[in-house]
């Protein structure tokens, strides 16, 4: 485990005031035995509607290590890992989830695998404690992103993991409003390495990724990371095309040979609605890609601050210089 090194753990929250205590107790207990630091704890409340912000402040004064952030509003989970790693200054950032599914004793795991030189320490999930349906949908999407991509990612892995600083801030740079981390991590490269990881239970509460939520991060890997889709639609249509030509040649075959043309309007009627509908399928996918481009040229910001509280960035780590500081929206926000 490396000796000198500074330690930022990033985790986005959202309504988790029943978890927070025991993420808290557990993450300083993690921290408090590794060496280096000052170490840093960075939270992100996504537009929590209970305590959470009010726990964090509260802790964040109570120790120098923690720093509370809250968003103007629910900007979603991807933009508040964005946030966190924007305001995280060590010099290796692990992002992990605050419902304890990522559990904190498996850091150290990471910083060992850091100190051989990785400069992406990922967990790669094993024995998930979910609903079998849930790991059906989770299996078969990691193999179906793994083979549209056009770059490597890995199996069962999640954004639970840690990067080096100059990962972070790579990743930092790409201004892309529909984010992967886990795919963005990918594609910076570097050394990256996995380690098997327990899936871990959710500690209490309700997990805030319903379905229609896990379909979007699904299609932003997609179509973030692949053209495979369009390219699919050029490809049926050539085929189409070519059972096209196939049926047109055995008209003219019967026609001029056997001296009868082909019957079966039922037919006809199936093929056109089947054409019909792979179209306006195609279309959508189509206009999936063009809906994300006109995002991505109106260049909103990712997240905008409400308030920060806790020992400001490239300030000394005393209780005397914690703050809460109401800040300019013009000002604190990610491209």
């Amino acid at each position: 485990m490396p000796a000198g090194i500074r330690l930022s753990v990033a985790i986005p929250v959202h309504n988790e005031e029943s978890v927070l205590p025991e993420l808290l107790l557990r993450l300083r207990k993690v921290l408090e035995g590794l060496p280096g630091g000052p170490h840093e704890i960075v939270f992100v409340d996504d537009g929590s509607t209970d305590r959470t912000f009010e726990m964090l402040c509260e802790a964040a004064r109570e120790d120098s290590r923690i720093i509370a952030i809250s968003l103007s509003r629910n900007f979603g989970h991807q933009a508040a890992i964005s946030a966190a790693l924007d305001h995280a200054s060590g010099d290796a950032v692990v992002i992990m989830d605050g419902d304890l599914q990522d559990v904190p004793e498996v850091i150290p795991q990471f910083l060992d695998k850091f100190s051989e030189g990785f400069d992406v320490v990922y967990a790669q999930r094993v024995r998930r404690k979910e609903p079998l349906l849930l790991r059906i949908c989770y299996f078969v999407f990691y193999r179906m992103m793994a083979t549209l991509s056009d770059i490597r990612l890995p199996l069962d892995s999640g954004d639970f993991g840690l990067m080096s600083r100059r990962v972070v801030d790579q990743v930092r740079r790409m201004p892309e409003h529909h984010r992967y981390l886990r795919g963005m991590r990918s594609w910076v490269g570097f050394r990256q390495v996995g380690i098997p990881v327990e899936r871990a239970e959710r500690h209490s509460g309700k997990s805030k990724y319903s379905m229609m939520r896990l379909m979007k991060l699904a299609a932003d890997g997609i179509f973030a990371f692949s053209i495979v889709p369009i390219r699919a639609a050029a490809l049926l249509g050539a085929f189409v095309m070519l059972l096209s030509l196939l049926y047109v040649c055995f008209a003219l075959y019967a026609k001029l040979f056997l001296h009868k043309s082909p019957q079966g309007f039922t037919a006809l009627l199936i093929a056109v609605t089947f054409l019909s509908g792979i179209v306006l399928f195609f279309l959508g996918i189509i206009g999936e890609y063009v809906g994300r481009i006109y995002e991505e040229t109106k260049a909103r910001p990712q997240y905008l601050i409400s308030q920060m509280v806790g020992r400001r960035k490239g300030r000394a780590s005393s209780d005397s210089e914690l703050s809460a500081t109401q800040l300019d929206p013009e000002k604190e926000f990610r491209r």
